[in-house]
């Protein structure tokens, strides 16, 4: 225990002096200077006068300094507190580590705590003081013996441990372990106006009606000073013109039930209107004086006013009654009454009629005092919704995130989704209500009318948007529906799917939209970026251990997918290698701790290996077409205006300000340069951007980089070779089988369709520029289909004798119909719309006594089922060929030719 602080102010001194006093030495005089200031502090005000004479009896005052440590979380208490000024945090740690405990809550003027002296337990909590606070401190002997006397007054004043606390009725011989809660969820301090109508009540009726409250006999038993249920609503209804039903008139007795004033005296928890005994809190006392002649005038006066104030607030006291009945206790009108009042809550104002009433059946009622109703990575059982009172949402490593207030609900996304619990929630002050519904009552009643879209807040900001969508794999879900990513932060969004990442899976069953999210992570968090928040959000030693190795376990699977997903390009960034090594040592380190981890190092340390180390690449493979990397250097000729060139070297994602760059070393020139895309045609001249990368896979078939000063844009024109072919392959291409030519054009295309990376098209839509990365592989996929289409109509129009032409036309459909058969449809749709083109299909006498055989080969095609060769001949005539096909890419000199070979009919 700390010292207490001995400075004390002028104003306050009389008080203190009198409390620093020792028990035995306080004078009456002492007593009632401490009474008056007690009576002040919003702990106590609404204390029974000879409870709060006793805690001036045995008291005793605390001052500390900010930042002093009251006691630690697993200490034995020896002492309970009130706090009389200042403030003081709640720590909670996971672990043996108090450093790294987490800000829960904060405990203001007028809360009290320490109540685990009852029954020595260990303290749930560190309280650390937030600023300069005085204290009242009450030692655990005297405590008990105030509890054991004036429990029922007490107890909204406590705090049940650390945990979660649920309503229930108290054994005959329960100890404050097993009353405490059931006590504590139906009785608070009362209120200065509950405290004042219940005496209004009582004084009226003895002055109106003194029969009511006397000594009656039950089973040859005595009960002092009592009243019975039906006898007290029959009054009621006599006395109130704002009365009309018994069941409003139970709600206001309910009232004051619930508030202590008034005690059933076998502590039921409900006021019934039948022939049960309750007794006014000040009769408890024996020999409990009657009204005085000006009391009960006063009461008289005020008889009113109290039944109003009553009949406004009975409603919610009736409606927590029949929350703390067992659902099959409850009748017609009770869930009735329920459905009403839950249409008024801001979480349920989405029900419609079509929700059966039975729904609130499975509703309960919980208060607990500044405790955790469930923890971060525990399984969800229940979906709360707010009454009253308020909760802080807190999650390892943030501390608290946001505040729920009054008909918030929240628990829901670990019923919807089959997860775990995303952040612990933890009350922020006493006397909160709470409606329960529990996990399979929830799926069976409420989930079909769940809201669509669910927003979760961290600091009063939209961290994450979640949208209800049909379940895809209801074995995963008791719920044929789940909750899926819209939008957020890429943070919470991580955090999110990590939280929702099933352990017991296979690597390869994950979810979809988790899949998505590594494949296009990039977009709105880069890899330099995404490392660091993986590398935190394996846990630390705050957390609890089972909630740090189902985290690690996570982040482990979440790493290998990353890495599985991403392969070569990571060996493109230093720091996610970097990352990859980081982390490798980070998880061996660890399975020496936590041998659970070991099952997963052998995976891990496969993607470490392939990533890391570097390949020597066979003859074989160089044969093959390799992707194009955005650090590979490229060798590229830069024309001028007069038709020279400067061949440079640069990366393939340099930039055009880079290549602007090397041209004006490479040329010796101070101008300020332009670098354009020049097309065949001439007229199609296209000023890049200075921060366009990537220009030289993005360029036409037969298109050209020029570079000139601004003033010599309009004189650049086409080189010759651009023109393409004047005569066509013909020679060489009958002698090919069209078989082998179909076969060579697919391995070809599966070649460029391998090297293109998925993150290509993300970096192709997204904008190149954005991610600083190639698109070269996806641009020359691209452009091979054009070149398809071009060499078709190329070919067509090169070949001047008709029936040439027409042999020509039939190869083509040929070459067609074999790439289907092996599912070449990039090839197979280039060469049909090559076919399409203007330039080829105005050709009317080619394509007479063709149609029907083009449909009948179609149509052949289609009805066989795929059975592609095993082996196919190797004819390296026919693979160069395919492979470097000449074009001509300008659509007005094609169809000039067009026009040569079949000249427009008038």
């Amino acid at each position: 225990m700390v010292a207490a602080h001995t400075g004390h102010s002028s104003a306050s001194a009389e008080w203190i002096i009198c409390l620093d006093k020792r028990p035995a030495e306080r004078s009456g005089e002492d007593v009632d200077i401490i009474l008056a200031r007690l009576k002040r502090v919003k702990a106590f005000e609404r204390f029974h006068p000879s409870l709060l004479q006793q805690i001036c009896l045995c008291g005793y005052y605390e001052c500390l300094e900010r930042g002093v440590t009251l006691y630690r979380q697993g200490d034995i208490g020896t002492s309970w507190y009130a706090v009389l000024s200042g403030s003081l945090d709640v720590k909670v740690s996971e672990t043996v580590n108090h450093q790294d405990a987490v800000t829960i809550c904060t405990l203001g003027i007028g809360t009290a705590f320490g109540e685990s002296i009852l029954d020595n337990t260990p303290r749930h909590a560190t309280i650390v003081t937030r600023e300069f606070s005085e204290l009242l401190r009450i030692d655990q002997r005297e405590f008990k013996s105030l509890w054991e006397k004036y429990r029922q007054c007490m107890a909204g004043l406590l705090a049940p441990s650390y945990g979660v606390m649920e309503s229930g009725g108290p054994s005959p011989d329960s100890e404050y372990k097993t009353i405490a809660p059931s006590v504590m969820s139906i009785y608070n301090v009362p209120s200065e106006k509950i405290m004042r109508a219940g005496k209004v009540l009582r004084d009226a009726i003895l002055s109106r009606a003194p029969h009511i409250i006397r000594d009656r006999k039950y089973h040859l038993k005595t009960y002092r000073q009592c009243c019975v249920g039906t006898e007290l609503v029959d009054w009621q209804m006599q006395q109130s013109s704002c009365v009309h039903t018994r069941i409003q008139a139970v709600g206001m007795w309910q009232v004051l039930l619930e508030e202590g004033v008034l005690n059933h005296v076998d502590q039921e928890l409900t006021f019934q209107d039948k022939y049960l005994f309750y007794r006014f809190l000040d009769d408890e006392q024996e020999d409990a004086p009657l009204p005085t002649e000006e009391e009960a005038r006063e009461s008289n006066e005020e008889l009113q006013d109290t039944l109003l104030l009553l009949s406004q607030i009975g409603p919610d006291a009736h409606m927590r009654m029949i929350l703390r009945k067992q659902p099959g206790q409850r009748t017609a009108d009770d869930l009735e009454i329920i459905y009403e009042e839950l249409l008024h809550i801001k979480a349920l104002s989405h029900l419609s009629t079509t929700v059966s009433t039975d729904s609130v059946t499975f509703i309960i009622h919980c208060r607990p005092y500044t405790v955790a109703l469930f923890n971060q990575g525990e399984e969800g059982t229940s979906w709360y919704i707010i009454l009253k009172g308020s909760v802080n949402v807190v999650i390892y490593g943030k501390g608290v995130v946001c505040t729920l207030h009054e008909g918030d609900d929240f628990g829901k996304l670990a019923l919807v989704n089959d997860a775990p619990r995303a952040a612990s929630i933890v009350l922020r002050e006493d006397n909160c209500h709470f409606l329960r519904v529990d996990k399979e009552d929830f799926n069976r009643i409420l989930k079909d009318v769940e809201a669509n879209t669910v927003r979760l807040k961290e600091h009063y900001q939209d961290v994450l948007v979640l949208e209800k969508s049909p379940s895809s794999n209801s074995t995963t879900s008791s719920s044929h529906y789940k909750y899926t990513v819209m939008s957020g932060t890429p943070e919470k969004i991580l955090e999110h799917f990590l939280e929702m990442m099933r352990l017991d899976s296979h690597l390869n069953e994950s979810d979809p939209a988790l899949d998505d999210f590594v494949l296009m992570h990039c977009v709105f968090i880069p890899n330099s970026q995404l490392c660091p928040v993986l590398m935190a959000s394996q846990g630390s030693e705050q957390e609890r251990l089972d909630y740090t190795l189902n985290n690690k376990r996570r982040v482990i699977r979440l790493v290998l997918q990353w890495a599985s997903v991403h392969g070569d390009h990571l060996q493109e960034e230093d720091a996610s290698l970097a990352f990859l090594e980081e982390f490798f040592v980070s998880v061996s380190d660890d399975a020496r701790v936590i041998p659970a981890l070991k099952y997963q190092l052998p995976e891990l340390e496969k993607i470490h290996k392939v990533l890391l180390r570097q390949f020597s690449m066979g003859d074989e493979k160089l044969q093959k077409r390799q992707a194009i990397k955005s650090n590979d250097e490229i060798l590229f000729k830069v024309y001028c205006s007069d038709h020279t060139y400067t061949t440079i070297r640069v990366p393939m994602a340099a930039s055009v300000r880079e290549v602007i760059s090397a041209v004006a070393d490479k040329l010796g020139s101070a101008e300020d340069l332009l670098l354009v895309n020049l097309s065949s045609a001439g007229g199609e001249k296209v000023v890049l951007k200075p921060n366009d990368i990537s220009v030289f896979s993005t360029l036409s078939i037969n298109g050209r980089l020029f570079v000139c000063p601004g003033d010599q844009l309009d004189s650049l024109m086409p080189l010759p070779e651009q023109e393409g072919p004047s005569t066509g392959s013909l020679g060489s291409f009958e002698l090919m089988s069209s078989k082998d030519l179909a076969y060579q054009m697919t391995l070809y295309d599966w070649e460029l369709f391998h090297c293109v990376h998925e993150h290509e098209l993300i970096y192709y839509t997204f904008g190149r520029q954005n991610f600083k990365k190639t698109t070269a592989n996806m641009d020359l996929f691209l452009r091979r289909f054009n070149e398809i289409q071009l060499w078709v109509i190329t070919e067509i129009c090169l070949c001047a004798q008709l029936s040439k032409r027409v042999q020509l036309l039939k190869k083509f459909i040929k070459i067609a119909a074999h790439c289907k058969e092996y599912k070449n449809l990039n090839s197979f749709f280039a060469i049909i719309m090559g076919m399409s083109n203007p330039a080829v299909s105005r050709l009317s006498q080619t394509w007479e006594r063709m149609i029907a055989n083009t449909v009948r080969i179609v149509r052949h095609c289609r009805s066989l089922p795929f059975k592609p060769s095993q082996t196919s001949k190797n004819h390296p005539d026919v693979r160069s060929y395919v492979r470097q096909l000449t074009v001509i890419d300008n659509q007005r000199t094609l169809s000039q030719f067009s026009h040569r070979l079949e000249p427009r009919r008038t």
